[in-house]
């Protein structure tokens, strides 16, 4: 049997919604890809003995690839989940922030008007200050 036939029917052999069905039925990827080999053994032996170094290599590239391919999964899961992390701990603060509503109002205008308040009574003073020479 040639490379190509042996691929073509261990890839009908390993359908990926079965596989996804079994992960949902609880299997793990152990059971799943050992149950697989004893499935296919015979055609996984005489793939094995057509093998090149080059196929070989090219198995290798392969592998790193799906490597690759679960590294981003498992990132793009994270970063939803810190996304998600980060709107509940937003959407709690902005609750809490909310309950103190008076207090938070005096605190923005203290902030916003502090520094004006206080350059105008420096300059209020100063005008005071040197208008009293003057008169002097």
């Amino acid at each position: 049997m040639s490379i190509g036939k042996i691929l073509n029917s261990l890839n009908k052999s390993w359908e990926r919604d079965d596989v996804l069905l079994n992960i949902k039925n609880g299997l793990g990827a152990d059971e799943i890809v050992n149950e697989f080999l004893a499935k296919n053994e015979r055609q996984i032996k005489e793939l094995n003995s057509l093998l090149r170094p080059e196929d070989i290599d090219l198995l290798n590239q392969v592998e790193q690839l799906s490597d690759c391919e679960s590294k981003l999964i498992n990132k793009i899961k994270n970063l939803n989940y810190l996304e998600n992390k980060d709107n509940n701990e937003t959407n709690e603060e902005e609750i809490w922030l909310s309950n103190r509503v008076p207090s938070n109002r005096i605190t923005l205008f203290m902030i916003n008007w502090s520094n004006k308040f206080v350059i105008i009574a420096l300059i209020t003073i100063s005008a005071i200050a040197l208008s009293k020479q003057a008169w002097a």
